[in-house]
């Protein structure tokens, strides 16, 4: 896949006298997965709906969204809706479809290939208020897969998810990532900083250590040891292991 970066240029955002971010600068590129880390409040979900064009800028600018972006935003327990898991997921190819028409041969296979990379296939006809939090967040995960963007944004997929979901979260966003998309997602979980290869810090809505657009965030790497622009909470100790494999193989061509 042919992606574009995405750029933020002085992107501010203010609600009443607040001001959630703080004309921040950041470039986003494709074939990586950068990380948006820090506290709760800290601008990390706005920063995305920014990108996904969902919120917009007090001032400031977005560049490199045109071609379309995927964004998974965070669910709140009893919120979801009453669809199956295999419906869920599906929802993620009608952007590709005529409104006339019934998902293709080629959408049922990226579904099923999703549902088992995200080993989701035996609940794929279980309601989604049935599932577990692990088991919805890769469910959430494999409907933004499905809409095959050149752009992923995901609010806290690895949030409170068990070991397992968590490794399957991340293998899934690093393989996307090596299609060539832009993956991008919040995330507090030591593992995850460890696993992405860029890590963006927010701080009441600026960016500590404050880098150059060209710059976003540090690279993390599970050899160099601990990265000090990051908040102490969310640091982990990456000194030894290494962050997921990222597989080469491609999904079915969407229609």
């Amino acid at each position: 896949m042919s992606s574009a970066s995405v750029s933020l240029a002085a992107a501010t955002v203010r609600r009443g006298s607040t001001t959630v971010l703080d004309a921040l600068d950041a470039t986003f590129e494709p074939g990586s997965v950068t990380v948006v880390a820090g506290a709760n409040g800290t601008g990390k979900s706005t920063l995305l709906e920014v990108v996904a064009g969902v919120l917009p800028l007090t001032s400031g600018r977005v560049t490199g969204t045109g071609s379309g972006v995927a964004h998974v935003a965070q669910t709140v327990a009893g919120s979801v809706p009453p669809l199956t898991v295999r419906a869920t997921v599906t929802l993620g190819r009608w952007g590709a479809l005529r409104w006339w028409c019934p998902p293709r041969r080629s959408d049922r296979t990226l579904v099923a290939g999703l549902l088992d990379r995200l080993d989701l296939t035996d609940l794929a006809d279980r309601p989604l208020d049935e599932l577990s939090g692990g088991q919805r967040q890769r469910t959430l995960v494999a409907l933004g897969l499905a809409q095959q963007a050149p752009v992923l944004l995901v609010d806290e997929p690895t949030a409170g998810v068990d070991a397992r979901s968590l490794r399957l979260v991340l293998d899934a966003l690093a393989a996307e990532a090596a299609r060539g998309v832009v993956v991008v997602h919040a995330a507090h979980d030591p593992t995850a900083l460890a696993a992405a290869d860029r890590v963006l810090t927010l701080r009441d809505g600026v960016l500590h250590p404050p880098h150059r657009s060209t710059e976003v965030g540090t690279r993390c790497h599970p050899t160099r040891g601990t990265d000090p622009g990051l908040p102490a909470d969310v640091q982990g100790d990456r000194s030894t292991g290494a962050g997921p494999e990222r597989s080469m193989g491609r999904w079915p061509d969407p229609c």
